[in-house]
């Protein structure tokens, strides 16, 4: 049987106000999200947002040659298109399903005219929602670009895969080692040994596209600070809202 699907399985949805909530429902469509799918490209107009609940989609930045890096990974913690509703309609990133899945899409306009729909007087929950997680977003393109320019391949991918994890409602990921490469903005062949250096240390298992955590604990060790930096972020601006 194909499994039920509830919006408030993305924790921004479930934290909204009973009225909130209500008002989006009736406009929320559930899409699926094959691995792979662009969500929008580099400078096109976005006409929606994606609450994810079941997948996992990249925030690539783009060169002119090709080459691409990731600078963010939005799971059912958040929401995809942040764009919108903080003034502008599109961005120079680009939106890949890196875990394929489920999400909820809205029409850009409705979120906006939610997230304005108190003015000046005062804010309603989806208002204060959106701009906590926009800030612990911006945390983790920040520390992403850190991470990129200052630490091991063995560490970036460490913390990569910790956030991948914190996102995914199971303990394996299905991706190949030229996503990752992709993602991290490097060789794949680099990721063919930083991935053998991290299943040798006996922290994860990598068969066929399929990684499967076996050490958490280990991996937050092997992993650099950064993955830390993001994770206390959200913990501090979503203490008791959102759970892991």
């Amino acid at each position: 049987m194909p499994e039920p699907h509830d919006p408030r399985q993305n924790h921004l949805l479930a934290a909204l106000s009973a009225d909130e909530y209500a008002r989006l429902l009736p406009h929320l469509e559930l899409v699926p999200m094959p691995l792979g799918h662009v969500l929008y490209e580099s400078g096109a107009q976005m006409r929606h947002v994606h609450f994810p609940i079941t997948s996992i989609v990249s925030l690539l930045y783009v060169m002119e040659d090709g080459a691409s890096a990731e600078i963010a990974i939005v799971g059912n913690e958040g929401i995809v298109g942040v764009s919108l509703f903080m003034g502008g309609e599109t961005t120079p990133s680009r939106a890949v399903v890196q875990s394929a899945g489920h999400a909820y899409r809205l029409r850009g306009q409705l979120l906006k005219d939610e997230f304005k729909r108190f003015g000046g007087r005062r804010s309603g929950v989806l208002h204060n929602l959106l701009l906590r997680y926009t800030q612990v977003l911006l945390t983790q393109m920040a520390q992403t670009a850190v991470c990129n320019r200052h630490h091991s391949l063995d560490q970036q991918l460490c913390r990569w895969l910790l956030l991948s994890f914190d996102r995914s409602s199971s303990n394996e990921l299905v991706v190949t080692q030229e996503l990752i490469a992709n993602m991290l903005g490097v060789r794949r062949e680099s990721v063919t040994e930083a991935a053998g250096n991290v299943q040798r240390a006996g922290l994860i298992e990598y068969n066929r596209g399929h990684i499967t955590m076996i050490d958490r604990l280990g991996l937050e060790a092997r992993a650099c600070e950064c993955y830390a930096v993001v994770r206390k972020e959200f913990d501090r601006l979503f203490p008791e809202t959102i759970a892991h």
